[in-house]
C-alpha cells in the first residue's frame, strides 16, 4: 500500500420498483405456442411445468397499463437517490440501461427520443444542465456496463456522483405464442455511485467485459411471431435458448474469473455473486464451472442471492434489483457486511458478457 489516497467509485445509495401484478405460471395455460410454424402439440400445463424446472421461475412482474419503461425507472431511481441522502442536483451524469425505450400497452412501438434517461431527468425535476442524461443500449449487461462506465466518469474526475439505472418492461415486447415468453418480467434498479477518496481499495477494484459478436450476435434478436397467422408486422424478443445456455456456462465464467484476476484476488475472497437472472439452471452451472477454473468443487453457501422463482428476467434490471433487495435484507439468508467483496456479473444480448468486483 502506497498510503496514498486514490479516486473510488462507491454504492452510496439502491432503489428498486418492482411491479405489482404477479403473473404466475397459470396466467398462460390458455396460450396457444408454436414453434417451427406449428403449433405445440403437448398439453401446456405440461410445457409450464418443464419450463419451470428448467429455468426455476414460478412466477414474473408485469407493468401496469399506464406505466412505460421510463415512468418505473424514474420510481427506481428516486428511491435510491433518496436512500443516499443527497441533493439530486449534484448528480453529475444519469445513465440509464434498457434495450427497448418506452411502448405503450398494446403498442408494440419503441419510444428512445428523447433518450429515457432526459425523461427521467425530467420526471426528476432536475434543473441542473452539467447533469448530463444518456442511455446504454447493451442488452442484458446493460447497468453492469453502465456501472463500469461510471467508474471510469468517477475515477478520471469528470463525475462525483452518477446515477445508473437498469429498466425494462419485456412484457410489452414478447411474443405470446413462444413460450420463451414466460421467461421474461418487468422491472427497475438504480444505483447513485459516488468519488470516494481511500488509502484502501473499495468501491469498484477491477472490471472486465467481452462481446462475441462474430459468431454469436444471432442468439438473441427481434424477429416475427412464432404464430404464422399472427400480424408480422411487429417484431418480438426472440432467442435460441439451448444455444445460448452453452454460451454462457462456456464464457461467462472465463470473464468473471479475469475479473477477479484483475483485482488480485482468489474466489475464496468472493463472499457475494450478484449474477444476472436469467435461468436458475444456467446460473448454478456457470458458478460450478466459475469453481472448476480455480480447482474448487464445492460451492460455499450462501454465494448467490436469486429472485429469479418469483420475478423472473427482467434483463437490465435484474442484478440492481437484486442489489437492493439484498441491502435491505429482503433477501432470505444474505446481508452485506463492510469490507467483503463482491462479484457482479451478466451476459446477455450482442453477445455480452461483463463483471465487476467491488469491496463493500
Amino acid at each position: 500500500m502506497d498510503n496514498k489516497k486514490h479516486i473510488y467509485s462507491v454504492i452510496a445509495g439502491t432503489g428498486s420498483y418492482i411491479p405489482e401484478n404477479v403473473i404466475a405460471g397459470d396466467a398462460f395455460i390458455n396460450a396457444t405456442f408454436f414453434e417451427n410454424g406449428l403449433q405445440l402439440e403437448k398439453e401446456n400445463a405440461e410445457i409450464i411445468t418443464k419450463f419451470t424446472e428448467i429455468t426455476e421461475i414460478k412466477e414474473r412482474r408485469y407493468v401496469d397499463a399506464l406505466h412505460v419503461n421510463s415512468t418505473i425507472a424514474s420510481f427506481a431511481a428516486q428511491k435510491a437517490i433518496d436512500d443516499a441522502g443527497i441533493d439530486k442536483e449534484t448528480l453529475d451524469h444519469i445513465i440509464l440501461c434498457h434495450n427497448f425505450g418506452d411502448i405503450q400497452m398494446d403498442s408494440n412501438r419503441m419510444d428512445m427520443l428523447p433518450a429515457l434517461a432526459a425523461k427521467v431527468k425530467q420526471e426528476l425535476a432536475i434543473v441542473n444542465p452539467d447533469c448530463v442524461a444518456y442511455d446504454i443500449i447493451f442488452g442484458c449487461p446493460g447497468w453492469i456496463q453502465g456501472s463500469i462506465q461510471a467508474d471510469y466518469l468517477i475515477r478520471s474526475g469528470d463525475a462525483k456522483r452518477v446515477l445508473v439505472i437498469g429498466s425494462e418492461t419485456l412484457s410489452r415486447i414478447i411474443d405470446p405464442h413462444d413460450r420463451d415468453s414466460m421467461i421474461f418480467s418487468d422491472g427497475a434498479g438504480a444505483v447513485v455511485y459516488e468519488a470516494r477518496e481511500s488509502e484502501e481499495p473499495i468501491g469498484i477494484l477491477a472490471h472486465k467485459t467481452q462481446t462475441f459478436a462474430a459468431e454469436y450476435a444471432s442468439l438473441l434478436v427481434m424477429g416475427k411471431s412464432n404464430n404464422p397467422a399472427a400480424c408480422q408486422t411487429n417484431s418480438y424478443l426472440k432467442m435460441n435458448g439451448r444455444k445460448l445456455y452453452e454460451f454462457a456456462v462456456i464464457n461467462v465464467p472465463q470473464v468473471v474469473k479475469q475479473a477477479i484476476d484483475k483485482a488480485g484476488l482468489g474466489i475464496e475472497d468472493i463472499k457475494t455473486v450478484f449474477i444476472h437472472q436469467a435461468n436458475g439452471k444456467m446460473d448454478n452451472a456457470i458458478m460450478k464451472r466459475l469453481f472448476k477454473l480455480y480447482q474448487v468443487d464445492k460451492i460455499p453457501e450462501k454465494l448467490v442471492p436469486m429472485t429469479i422463482s418469483w420475478l423472473g428476467n427482467s434483463s437490465v434490471a435484474t442484478v440492481p434489483t437484486l442489489l437492493d433487495l439484498v441491502r435491505r435484507g429482503e433477501v432470505e439468508g444474505y446481508k452485506i457486511e463492510k469490507g467483503q467483496y463482491a462479484v457482479f456479473a451478466s451476459v446477455g444480448a450482442g453477445m455480452h458478457i461483463n463483471a465487476f468486483v467491488y469491496k463493500f
